[in-house]
């Protein structure tokens, strides 16, 4: 583990989000070709003040000087479990704290998997992030922040969900701003089809999703497939119960041609009998989708065990049984605390 102090004193500003013009207009330069350089390294090549070598020096030094960094946030952790996983803890200027996560599939394809909220409200039974409640919301330039961290990390990193701390579907507007500004051909240049967006569930983001014709994929978090489990598991059914879901998900797969992966927290003796993969397959019908198998990973705050090999074995057999395609989610950064539903930052609770 690194403890990385953040020396930076004074005005604290992300560049990150502004068009070239409006980086003319936030800094005070005088040339607006200056805004276009700028905006380029820090997309591009993810640089610092004083790495924009294509600057005057006095320049450099004027914004060093007054602004310290393009970015608002640092680094201020840094772990990792040695092979798969690294975990960082980005601190943005109100103290408020954040972790992301890069993980490796071992075959060099490195997934940033980036938070959307400090803490969350959503209250999930299983989930370590749900234990903090909702601290606020990041903007759109936060949330890319944190991508940036990263590529300065691994820098070949090529892919995105948002998976990490919150809901995204819970900060939509912002979300889809950042998932913009990633996606920005002269700018970071990630493709929409490497970025996915988990939700619990919630219906008006996904309407929301399908009306901007946004052409990213999309992830339910599903882990109860029916209302009365689903309900305990995750609060937020009691609003959004399974039908209105599915229906959100049928009108989204309609218009956006997209499979929809459906993750499955695995939590034994909960969530894993025959009766769950028969009630996962009815879920499905109707839909094209593929259902990610996710072993959970333990808590020590929360009274849920992973599922045995037995429990897995029986529930995948059952989904094949009933022609459901499924995958299993090999988890990584357990060790870090940084593994699906692991993600919380006790120093955000006041």
């Amino acid at each position: 583990m690194s403890n990385i102090p953040d020396n930076n004193e004074g005005k604290r500003v992300s560049l990150c989000c502004l068009s070239p013009d409006e980086i003319v207009t936030t800094l005070g330069l005088s040339k607006r070709f200056q805004g276009r350089q700028i905006y380029s390294w820090i997309n591009e090549k993810h640089a610092e003040f004083s790495q924009m070598t294509n600057l005057p020096l006095q320049l450099r030094e004027r914004l060093i000087s007054e602004y310290q960094s393009p970015l608002s946030s640092h680094v201020s952790d840094v772990q990792s479990d040695g092979s798969d996983a690294l975990k960082i803890a980005v601190t943005y200027p109100d103290n408020a704290i954040v972790e992301a996560v890069i993980l490796s599939d071992g075959k060099g394809r490195n997934t940033a998997c980036l938070s959307s909220q400090i803490g969350c409200a959503m209250g999930c039974a299983f989930c370590r992030t749900g234990t903090m409640g909702l601290v606020r919301n990041l903007t759109a330039a936060e949330i890319v922040e944190q991508f940036i961290h990263i590529r300065r990390l691994q820098p070949d990193t090529s892919h995105i969900v948002f998976m990490g701390m919150g809901e995204p579907l819970a900060n939509t507007e912002q979300v889809i701003r950042a998932i913009e500004h990633l996606h920005d051909p002269d700018g970071i240049n990630i493709s929409y089809r490497r970025m996915t967006i988990s939700t619990c569930g919630l219906v008006p983001g996904i309407n929301t999703l399908r009306e901007r014709q946004l052409p990213v994929r999309l992830a339910l978090s599903l882990t109860g497939a029916n209302d009365s489990k689903r309900d305990i598991l995750m609060p937020i059914n009691t609003r959004y119960p399974l039908r209105e879901v599915k229906e959100a998900l049928i009108a989204y797969q309609k218009e956006m041609k997209k499979r929809i992966t459906l993750e499955y927290v695995m939590m034994s003796t909960v969530n894993v009998s025959q009766q769950d993969a028969k009630d996962v397959a009815l879920f499905a019908r109707g839909l094209e989708v593929v259902v990610n198998l996710i072993p959970y990973n333990e808590a020590a705050e929360l009274p849920f065990c992973t599922v045995s090999n037995r429990e897995f074995e029986s529930f995948a057999h059952e989904l094949t049984r009933l022609k459901v395609p499924y995958t299993q989610r090999l988890s990584k950064g357990q060790s870090i605390n940084g593994a699906c539903g692991q993600l919380a930052v006790p120093l955000n609770r006041s």
